[in-house]
C-alpha cells in the first residue's frame, strides 16, 4: 500500500461487503441493522427526494418504510464503480432493482430500477455510508 493510497483490492472488497451487508439488512426489513450501515452524521436522499440526516433519523425512516411501502420489498444491488477520493473516502456507484414495493394506495408496484450513489468513509477500519442518493430511472427507461 503506497503512502496516501488505499489498498485497492482489500478496500474494494471491504466496500463491496459493506454494501452487501446493508442490502442483507434491508431485505430482512431490519431497520436498526440497516441504519447501522450509515455514519452517525450520514445524509440520505431517497427515490422520492426526501432527505434525512443522521443515523437515528435514518433508523426511524426505515422503521416506517418497513412497516409500510417496503414491508415486502426485496432489493438487489451491484457495485459498478469505486473511486477513491482519499484513502478513507470513496465514491461508490451501484445499480439497483427493487420488487415488492407498494404504491400509496397499497397496490403492488412493478419492479423498479435505478442507481445508488454513495460516499463511503472508512471509520475505525470499517467502510460506512456517509452520503446516500438513490435516483430511480423513469418507468420504461433502460437500466
Amino acid at each position: 500500500m503506497g503512502k496516501g493510497k488505499p489498498d485497492s483490492a482489500a478496500d474494494s472488497a471491504a466496500i463491496k461487503q459493506s454494501v452487501a451487508t446493508f442490502i442483507e439488512s434491508f431485505n430482512r426489513h431490519d431497520a436498526h441493522a440497516t441504519a447501522m450501515s450509515f455514519a452517525e452524521d450520514a445524509d440520505l436522499t431517497n427515490v422520492r427526494g426526501a432527505t434525512t440526516h443522521g443515523r437515528q433519523a435514518i433508523d426511524a425512516l426505515y422503521v416506517g418504510l418497513f412497516q409500510g411501502r417496503l414491508k415486502n420489498a426485496h432489493r438487489t444491488v451491484s457495485v459498478t464503480n469505486i473511486r477513491y477520493l482519499t484513502p478513507e473516502i470513496a465514491s461508490v456507484d451501484c445499480a439497483w432493482e427493487i420488487s415488492g414495493t407498494s404504491a400509496d394506495d397499497g397496490s403492488l408496484m412493478p419492479v423498479r430500477h435505478g442507481i445508488l450513489v454513495l460516499v463511503m468513509s472508512k471509520q475505525s477500519g470499517q467502510w460506512i455510508i456517509s452520503v446516500y442518493h438513490e435516483p430511480e430511472f423513469a418507468s420504461g427507461s433502460e437500466k
